[in-house]
């Protein structure tokens, strides 16, 4: 019978690790390392870990969430390559937590490969993970605890895919696994950390209309009351002092969102060094990255951040929608235009929710601009991506108009 090992190293296909390669520049064969180090590093610390029913509980839901496309994937040849998904930020969060950039770091020195093509080769591993334990489940009838069990009985081979001498960040030592709780479970995130990942967008997003429709309901349920005892002239009174106030609360919404795009300014066309022409806002980020980059009396600062206006996420997650694909391609063509600069990507959350989880989805979002930006032809040497959460906030995070502010993607120079 294959082991785990085996099975991923099905799907790791010369494909897969070309594409990877070629996007940063480093040998297929390095790639294929990386790759195989990677997925045994899961492995090992959801193994590692078997003892600690929370923590294996959050693994064995992911897997049962999102196995079955991830297999169908795997097995069809449609692995996102180098990108992170829903399904992998989702095990890579659980795995590992806050020791998430130390694993990224710990391969990347192994493997001699810059961090962000560390990032994009775990990014890649995840969901092989994912597929290949959901195939182990449904073909053995696994329960989560016999899940454990049988993760625990790969160890031995899974180990012998590990360079000699790797350490795996947040374990105190991969030779004696399941006898104490590591670091890594006081630090990786519990069930309710990874839905929290998922559901915290859908939670903001639905707060701005539920509060006035459940005002209504408690104001009309009051009125019927005061009806029955005091006539039906108060029900009409109170019903239609109800409905002015959610049409109010509609109508403030609307005017921010308008306030909000008329703040970008008229669009206009902007030439670049290399005489690619540019439709930007006047008051868009691509408009103000360019006079900062122009102006030579403004040094490089950490402190001078440019926020994106035209980027939509789905809710919840590190997906981008269509519609940010215009910014992302104005950006690429000013790094184009402009070979000696290079930028880090930062991502930002309000203070809703679990900070953990809020960290690793603004971590995802920042790494999928930066892997989208590659994808357009940017170096990746001259990119990084960094998810701060709920630091460093723009506006108040005690309305929502401020946290809106700070759920947001930010651009820095970092040499011009």
């Amino acid at each position: 019978m294959s082991s785990l090992m085996d099975s991923i190293g099905n799907w790791i296909t010369p494909e897969l690790t070309s594409s990877l390669a070629s996007r940063f520049g480093i040998p297929a064969d390095t790639v294929h390392s990386a790759l195989q180090t990677s997925c045994a590093t899961m492995l090992i610390t959801l193994a590692s870990e078997a003892h600690d029913s929370t923590f294996l509980s959050s693994g064995y839901q992911t897997v049962s969430d999102y196995g079955d496309a991830a297999a169908a994937a795997a097995a069809s040849g449609n692995v996102s390559v180098g990108a992170p998904t829903e399904a992998g930020s989702n095990l890579l969060h659980v795995l590992f937590g806050d020791n998430l950039a130390g694993v990224e770091s710990k391969i990347a020195q192994t493997a001699n490969i810059p961090a962000v093509a560390s990032s994009a080769v775990l990014d890649t591993a995840a969901p092989l993970v994912i597929a290949v334990l959901s195939n182990k489940i449904n073909a053995d009838g696994l329960t989560m605890a016999s899940f454990g069990t049988a993760l625990e009985a790969e160890l031995p081979g899974v180990k012998s895919y590990l360079p000699a001498g790797f350490a795996i960040p947040g374990l105190d030592a991969i030779g004696d696994f399941g006898s104490t709780a590591s670091a890594a479970a006081s630090s990786a995130p519990t069930s309710a950390g990874r839905i929290a990942l998922r559901a915290s967008d859908e939670a903001r997003s639905s707060a701005g209309w539920l509060w006035p429709v459940l005002l209504l309901g408690a104001l009309l349920i009051a009125a019927l009351i005061w009806y029955f005892n005091n006539g039906k002239e108060a029900v009409t009174d109170t019903a239609t002092q109800a409905a002015t106030a959610v049409t109010d609360s509609a109508s403030q919404a609307g005017d921010a969102a308008q306030n909000a795009t008329g703040a970008q300014g008229a669009f206009f066309k902007r030439k670049l060094p290399n005489g690619v022409e540019l439709n930007v806002p006047q008051n868009g980020v691509e408009n103000k990255l360019i006079a900062f980059i122009e102006d030579g009396s403004k040094p490089v600062g950490k402190e001078t951040w440019f926020d994106f206006d035209r980027l939509l996420f789905a809710s919840g997650s590190a997906t981008l929608e269509p519609s940010s694909n215009e910014q992302l391609q104005n950006v690429a063509a000013i790094m184009k235009a402009y070979p000696n600069l290079h930028v880090r990507i930062g991502g930002y959350t309000d203070n809703i929710g679990n900070a953990k989880a809020n960290v690793k989805l603004s971590q995802a979002r920042a790494s999928t601009v930066m892997s989208e930006l590659v994808s357009m032809g940017v170096e990746p040497t001259r990119l990084d991506a960094k998810g701060y959460g709920k630091e460093h906030p723009v506006a108040d995070n005690a309305t929502e108009a401020g946290r809106a502010q700070n759920r947001r993607i930010a651009i820095r120079v970092t040499k011009k």
